[in-house]
């Protein structure tokens, strides 16, 4: 019952700091260095628990040591009272004898007596002896799983710290899935598409006023040409026509040279 209620007690304090600690749990570290700090403690209460039951055993084999020592001097003194009686009874004095016999039984009824107490004890004793030996064990078990949890300690801070870098992972791809990207990067391209297309058309719009400004050019030259000959015209006439007038005869002469030489061949 005493092992099984002061490890019952413990393993119900264990069990509850450790679901407090993992359902309030932020900072993995933090919580195995006070994981480790509560087990040790309860460890501590433990041995205290244990010490005490270990010193109440050892109360009850001093007092059965004690009364098998007694038991054992009252029948040294019942053997020493006996022997009186039958020196005495050897020497005539029946007397003494008879006091020495009674002397000889009191000294056997408190042995007697001790024994008892010491026989009802010993039942008791090995019982609790059982228990401190199964608290010990209980204690070396529990000192073990500290050991256990002290060693494993970073390994389990590193499987944390996988775990969250896991987690932030998950989150960023959930996020990429919610907002894609390529959708920017297609409204993106589509304005760069629109902006390319402008400066195309600009260009092509530059190209056709350029063209325009040559012909107007080409024009102005006419306009120029025929201005000219309108103000030779009306500045005399013959000098344009005597311009045409030695063309023409320019002309003729020419071919009346090209007859004679034809009749002559």
């Amino acid at each position: 019952m005493a092992k099984q209620s002061i490890f019952g007690r413990i393993s119900t304090l264990v069990r509850a700091n450790i679901n407090a600690m993992i359902d309030q749990a932020e900072d993995p570290q933090k919580m195995l260095d006070q994981l480790v700090r509560d087990y040790t403690n309860n460890i501590a209460d433990a041995e205290a628990a244990i010490a005490e039951t270990i010193g109440n055993l050892r109360l009850l084999e001093r007092d059965h040591q004690e009364d098998v020592q007694a038991a054992a001097e009252w029948g040294s003194k019942a053997l020493a009272a006996s022997r009186r009686a039958d020196e005495m009874r050897r020497a005539g004095n029946t007397t003494d004898a008879d006091k020495f016999d009674n002397l000889a039984k009191i000294a056997l009824q408190r042995q007697i007596s001790e024994e008892n107490e010491a026989k009802a004890s010993a039942p008791q004793i090995a019982a609790q002896t059982e228990v401190v030996d199964k608290l010990k064990d209980g204690l070396n078990g529990m000192k073990q799983k500290l050991e256990q949890l002290r060693s494993k300690r970073s390994e389990l801070l590193a499987r944390a710290k996988v775990a969250e870098a896991q987690n932030k992972v998950h989150d960023a791809i959930k996020s990429v899935n919610v907002l894609d990207p390529t959708s920017e990067l297609g409204r993106f391209e589509d304005k760069i598409r629109r902006q390319e297309a402008l400066a195309a058309g600009k260009a092509e719009l530059a190209a056709s006023s350029l063209d325009a400004q040559f012909e107007s050019l080409e024009d102005v030259g006419e306009l120029t040409e025929v201005e000219a000959r309108l103000a030779a015209l009306k500045a005399g006439g013959s000098a344009q026509g005597a311009l045409g007038a030695g063309a023409a005869g320019d002309g003729l002469g020419q071919q009346q040279q090209q007859l004679p030489q034809q009749h002559q061949q």
